[in-house]
């Protein structure tokens, strides 16, 4: 069975990023497992976030200085890498949530009227 068939939906191209960021921004830092669990929950387990999908993206807006992350101890006294939202994180978020809303209406509008 598919993921899609399991009721998961794929995450679209260049979304990822930007629910990484409204999460550390909602939640405060936050290691990758409480990051993908905390998406699972609020999308009632419809988005999966694996391994291979969920830490490029971490190391993607690392580099990009969208976030930081720093090593430290878990509720379970596991060492993890806690990522936090930088200014320019904030910044990012703000232009990028305004640039999907504008354009998710925009397709809303074009499933509508028919294109």
């Amino acid at each position: 069975m598919s993921s899609e068939e399991a009721g998961h939906i794929p995450v679209l191209q260049g979304t990822l990023d930007l629910i990484v960021l409204r999460t550390l921004e909602t939640m405060g830092p936050q290691h990758a497992y409480a990051i993908a669990t905390r998406l699972e929950q609020l999308s009632e387990n419809s988005l999966h976030l694996n391994q291979g999908t969920l830490y490029p993206a971490l190391v993607r807006l690392e580099q990009q200085g969208r976030i930081k992350g720093a090593w430290a101890k878990t509720e379970s006294n596991r060492e993890a890498k806690f990522y936090s939202i930088t200014k320019a994180g904030e910044k990012a978020l703000a232009q990028e949530t305004q640039r999907w809303r504008r354009m998710s209406g925009l397709v809303e509008k074009l499933l509508t009227e028919g294109a």
